[in-house]
C-alpha cells in the first residue's frame, strides 16, 4: 500500500545545484514529485551562508527505514560527508518529515519536530498540504503557519526552475 510522505530538502553549498540534483534523484526513485516553492533563509544554529529549502511530497511503498537509508545515500552521492556536524554547511540535507499519519520514534522521529519550530519547513508544508492535519497536534499546516511567529526566522520565496523531463534523462544517463 502506498503512503504519502513529505521530505524536506535543504542546501547552503551551491544550493541551487544540489537542490536540483536532489530533486532529480527523488524523481528517479519515486516518479512524480509534489513540490513546494523554494525558500531562502538564514542559517539556523550556526553562522553560514543562507540556505535554500523546500518540501517534496511523494507516494511510496518503501518502509520508513528504507526511506531514511535511501535519503542518506542520496545525500552522500551529492557530497554530504558522513558524520558531519549537525549545525554546519551542507551540500544536501534530506529529512523525512511525515510518513502518512504515523507517529513514531523508531527508526526516526515522526512527525519530525522541526515542522513546528522552523519556518523553512512549516511554510513549504503549509503551501504543499495546507489542509493536512499534523498527526500529533491535530491542527492543519495552514493554521500552524498562520499562527507561527514570523519574527523568529527570516524567510522568503525565491524563483527556482527545475526541469523534471531533463532531470529524468540525466538520472537515467547517470545510472547507466
Amino acid at each position: 500500500m502506498l503512503s504519502r510522505v513529505y521530505i524536506s530538502l535543504g542546501s547552503n553549498i551551491e544550493p541551487e545545484r544540489y537542490l536540483k540534483s536532489g530533486l532529480s534523484d527523488l524523481s528517479y526513485h519515486f516518479g512524480k514529485l509534489l513540490l513546494s516553492s523554494v525558500y531562502e533563509s538564514e542559517a539556523v544554529g550556526f553562522k553560514g551562508c543562507n540556505f535554500l529549502n523546500m518540501v517534496v511530497g511523494v507516494d511510496t511503498d518503501l518502509s520508513i527505514g528504507e526511506l531514511v537509508s535511501l535519503f542518506k545515500k542520496i545525500e552522500q552521492d551529492n557530497g554530504r560527508l558522513v558524520g558531519a556536524k549537525k549545525f554546519a554547511p551542507r551540500t544536501l540535507d534530506l529529512d523525512l518529515l511525515l510518513y502518512g499519519d504515523k507517529v513514531t520514534l523508531d527508526p526516526v522521529e515522526l512527525p519530525r519536530a522541526e515542522i513546528l519550530t522552523n519556518a523553512f519547513v512549516l511554510w513549504p508544508m503549509a503551501e504543499l498540504a495546507p489542509d493536512l492535519t499534523h498527526p500529533s497536534v491535530n491542527i492543519s499546516y495552514q493554521t500552524l503557519w498562520d499562527e507561527y511567529d514570523k519574527n523568529q526566522q527570516r524567510l522568503w520565496p525565491i524563483p527556482f526552475v527545475w526541469a523534471p523531463a531533463l532531470a529524468d534523462e540525466a538520472s537515467t544517463l547517470n545510472s547507466l
